[in-house]
């Protein structure tokens, strides 16, 4: 099969001028088009580019099942869906787990333990570690989403995503991570087994939380797009391109404690450019497949 010209110097001209994006949203509408929406197009598209941000709460919604294949089930489900919010929300407040006052992530997360059933037997108990995971994931949906109903349903399927699809897989990043990390830059490997970081590096932000609290609302939505459409070891890589990236910072540090201190807040200006980087990586590293762990 004979490729276009014409296609070719549109792509590139598009490029040049900034609308690098124009023909891959014109694709996802084609995609999003269909009476039936096709999952796994959806994932393959959601794993070779970013989703451009008027759908990427549409697409998240389909991909973690809160909304079906079919279009014109869509209101209905939804509709459904917000009034088991608003019924749940409602005990929580007869039970006076939640009131007025109470901040819009923790009524997530006592939904969410209500409707798993591991509400605590009362609201003042210490949260679980996996408590304040739901609440970091939480923040960072919030800031992506303006529809507090379509927030909740993304938190608690992007929660139920880490705790089924990617049990098995998640222990085993920090593994893939030195793998990695050894293919790319096995002097700054070594200097962290040196220090004894590699037990130390901040697993749980990078991995549990998936960088929520760790990357701005821009950089971290297309790490996610990646995470929601199948494949959790773009995490890895994202790890693996902030090491690379701050090295001769990490090279100076000559203790666990203070690596682990740096990478628990790296500066944010560069971002960007470092989850591009991760994608890369992740690419030259894993494929484009459709599903991915």
């Amino acid at each position: 099969m004979t490729e276009d010209p014409q296609r070719n110097f549109r792509s590139v001209y598009y490029e040049k001028v900034g609308f690098r994006g124009v023909e891959e949203k014109k694709s996802l509408e084609i995609l999003l088009k269909d009476d039936r929406l096709d999952i796994e197009k959806l994932c393959t598209f959601s794993q070779r580019f970013p989703l451009p941000s008027m759908y990427r709460t549409l697409v998240w919604k389909v991909l973690l099942g809160i909304l079906p294949p079919h279009h014109e089930s869509h209101t209905f489900v939804m509709k459904y869906r917000r009034e088991q919010y608003k019924d749940v929300h409602h005990a929580l407040q007869v039970i006076r787990f939640v009131s007025e006052s109470t901040p819009q992530v923790e009524v997530f997360l006592r939904i969410y333990q209500l409707e798993s059933g591991k509400l605590p037997r009362n609201p003042s108990f210490p949260l679980e570690p996996e408590d304040e995971v739901f609440l970091a994931i939480a923040k960072a949906m919030e800031e992506m989403v303006e529809d507090s109903i379509d927030c909740y349903w993304l938190v608690s399927s992007f929660v139920n995503l880490f705790n089924n699809k990617y049990k098995d897989a998640l222990p085993q990043l920090p593994k893939y991570l030195e793998q990695a990390l050894s293919l790319e830059d096995s002097r700054l490997l070594t200097h962290l087994k040196s220090c004894s970081a590699m037990s130390q590096l901040p697993y749980n932000l990078w991995f549990r939380k998936c960088f929520a609290g760790g990357l701005p609302e821009s950089s971290l939505q297309r790490v996610w797009d990646k995470v929601i459409s199948g494949s959790c070891k773009i995490l890895v890589f994202v790890a693996v391109e902030i090491l690379l990236t701050f090295k001769m910072k990490l090279m100076v540090l000559n203790s666990a404690e203070k690596i682990a201190q740096f990478l628990e807040n790296v500066p944010q200006d560069h971002t960007d450019a470092i989850v591009s980087k991760a994608i890369e990586l992740w690419h030259k590293h894993c494929g484009t497949p459709a599903h991915s762990v």
